[in-house]
């Protein structure tokens, strides 16, 4: 067996998320169905990230185990041949025995795009939260701020999510400078991230912006662990999962 390591893109847009559904079709059926024709056997595929329905991927990685011994460049034009057109497969690489996408990650870093205007580009409709309010950049930037470090993000959590540790560490957070002035581009880097936890950041964020809790509720959110107290979950077709890191 020999354990391959594949780096995509993905438009989440017409998908149900990464991970297999019972309905609907996933990127990792999808890339399933596509390594199965080339190993003649069903294969099992590990994402390092499971992204929810609708959310897109500049660089997600995944890894499966195969027996054939195609070469990664051809796994890798059979991939883009028998995937949809929102599925792109950057690189195929032969990985040491034992790694796993998701196990053998580092941290990952998460984007999440906001269009500040007052009207949307229709181009820009399924990759960005439109925003008309004006918001104050300054007091998000000093929430963001506060996230970096090793925190238990309770208060940011999915309600029904099983994890054994809700405490991540943090090491960037922040937005990104813009040569466009409308666009806000909030990007941030940790060991791990709980079902919904950036969305539920940048929901409060946005609230921070408009002036609806001061930049400092953010330290007291972290604190007090209450989902209740913190902002509304921000929509999935903003979020976009940049890199994985590895050792």
């Amino acid at each position: 067996m020999r354990t391959v390591k594949l780096t995509l893109a993905y438009d989440g847009t017409p998908f149900v998320g990464w991970q297999r559904q019972a309905q609907g079709p996933s990127i990792q059926a999808l890339l399933e169905e596509a390594l199965a024709r080339l190993e003649g056997e069903p294969v099992t595929v590990h994402g390092a990230g499971r992204t929810d329905a609708g959310v897109h991927a500049l660089g997600q990685v995944a890894s499966a185990e195969m027996k054939a011994g195609h070469s990664v460049d051809v796994i890798a034009r059979a991939l883009n041949g028998n995937l949809p057109p929102e599925i792109r497969v950057a690189r195929v690489e032969e990985a040491a025995p034992g790694f796993h996408a998701r196990f053998s990650a580092r941290a990952k870093t998460y984007r999440y795009v906001i269009r500040n205007a007052a009207i949307l580009s229709p181009f820009e409709r399924a990759y960005a939260w439109h925003i008309q309010d004006p918001l104050d950049r300054e007091a998000m930037q000093e929430a963001a701020s506060a996230l970096v470090g090793t925190h238990d993000f309770s208060a940011f959590r999915s309600a029904g999510s099983e994890v054994t540790t809700t405490t991540r560490t943090i090491t960037a957070s922040g937005f990104a400078r813009q040569e466009d002035p409308g666009l806000l581009a909030f990007e941030i880097t940790g060991n791990g991230f709980l079902r919904h936890m950036v969305r539920a950041i940048v929901g409060t964020l946005v609230e921070i912006g408009r002036g609806q809790r001061p930049a400092p509720s953010m330290v007291a959110l972290l604190a007090g662990g209450d989902r209740a107290e913190a902002g509304a979950t921000a929509p999935p077709h903003g979020l976009f999962l940049v890199r994985v890191d590895y050792d």
